[in-house]
């Protein structure tokens, strides 16, 4: 068996602005958007890649949910990572777009990560490679 990832997910306190915020400021296009109860599967997927990994934002109802956001929160610890082709001009473009940022770009070994808020309760990591 060779198993491949489907769905990945990040926890969300508002779907409506996690899609607003992961499709207009991270280009992100959307994917699947099913109601489910009071709630949507709702799927955005990379730009250009319309059968690439789905990330779904995911309702943080549950209280199990919500305590592990903002645990890693509290300790700086990203919910995901996202790759860009150059993590210094998606920082410039990104704060001047408003997005808050609780870590500049820094090098790391062969990558430079930068850390934002994605405003509904979650810290993201950008990479890309090390010039």
């Amino acid at each position: 068996m060779q198993a491949r990832i489907h769905v990945t997910s990040v926890f969300v306190d508002d779907q409506a602005k996690a899609l607003e915020f992961y499709t207009e400021k991270l280009g992100f296009v959307p994917k699947e958007d099913v109601p489910a109860g009071d709630y949507r599967w709702l799927t955005v997927v990379g730009a250009g890649e319309p059968d690439g990994v789905q990330l779904l934002l995911e309702p943080d109802q549950h209280p199990a949910a919500q305590a592990y956001k903002k645990a890693l929160v509290a300790d700086g610890i990203p919910a995901a990572s996202f790759a860009v082709e150059d993590v210094e001009s998606a920082h410039k473009e990104l704060e001047g777009q408003g997005v808050t940022f609780t870590q500049p770009p820094v090098p790391y070994g062969p990558v430079i990560t930068a850390v934002f808020d994605d405003t509904c309760g979650n810290l993201i990591q950008l990479v890309s490679p090390a010039k």
